[in-house]
């Protein structure tokens, strides 16, 4: 019989987050395909698993897959992680995933954590639609294509971004985007030093400068508005109503809500002032 391939989130910092199912997986497997060996051998060490790693990453031989895929077809269990999160999110996973499926074999997901989740659930924006974009561009026309599916996008957008570059991105987007689109930069999530910085692009960008930040980021936008600003309160109102209501319960002051209900609805201060005082009457 083949062998079954486990697609096996990994923690995105905290090690703490592994699942015990993927821990239990990455223990009974013999092999473990990682996009970068020096971070999985680290979970393994950590999860004592005595598995064979091998590598499948952007620069790996043309015949890597085919191996993995032979091993399978042999009858041996595979499991695929990437360098933090899901297998498969800005990964070379897929093409293992697709080759598997093609021959038939089981794949079986061990979900778990994903920096693509972590981030939205930090901003209070609407994330029951999204789209992820991955890294962008570094330069040229290809840039500002990705940079434009941005700015039309009606739904937040996600992407990663080394820290080194996360300034320049943000300076971007509020020049293509407009200075007052939303905008969250997530640094080190689940770690130490986990920093979550929320504002208008323009602000993001005149905050960031020149610096540089540590490690990777992940970004979200917002979405694009779809009417004057006066007509997105108006249509917004009712949600704005149920958070004001809550955070006033909760004990929150009413400039505060205010600047909160401000950034998630990307409005001005006297209009957010004005729907939380409404809201709350």
């Amino acid at each position: 019989m083949a062998g079954t391939l486990f697609i096996v989130a990994t923690p995105i910092g905290n090690l703490g987050d592994l699942s015990p199912r993927a821990a239990e997986t990455l223990r009974q497997v013999p092999i473990v395909v990682a996009e970068d060996t020096r971070q999985t051998r680290k979970l393994l060490h950590h999860t004592a698993s005595v598995a064979r790693l091998v590598s499948l990453h952007a620069h790996s031989p043309p015949g890597r897959v085919e191996q993995c895929l032979q091993h399978l077809v042999e009858g041996t269990d595979l499991a695929l992680c990437t360098d933090a999160g899901t297998p498969g999110v800005s990964d070379p996973g897929p093409a293992l995933v697709a080759g598997a499926r093609a021959l038939g074999i089981t794949v079986v997901p061990i979900p778990g954590p994903s920096a693509v989740a972590t981030a939205l659930s930090v901003t209070g924006w609407p994330a029951d639609r999204y789209v992820f974009m991955g890294f962008p561009p570094r330069k040229g026309p290809g840039r500002e294509a990705w940079l434009e599916r941005i700015r039309s996008s009606p739904d937040p957008v996600v992407c990663f971004e080394a820290g080194n570059r996360a300034a320049r991105l943000v300076a971007d987007v509020a020049r293509t985007c407009g200075a007052n689109r939303g905008v969250m930069i997530g640094r080190e999530m689940t770690k130490k030093f986990e920093e979550f910085q929320l504002g208008s692009a323009a602000d993001l960008a005149a905050t960031l400068g020149d610096g540089e930040l540590r490690g990777e980021t992940t970004i979200v936008v917002s979405g694009a508005a779809e009417g004057p600003e006066e007509d997105r309160s108006g249509g917004d109102r009712a949600l704005a109503a149920t958070m004001v209501r809550a955070l006033l319960r909760s004990g929150v002051e009413r400039s505060r809500i205010a600047r909160v209900i401000g950034e998630v609805f990307e409005l001005s201060r006297n209009e957010s002032y004005r729907l939380a005082m409404e809201a709350a009457e």
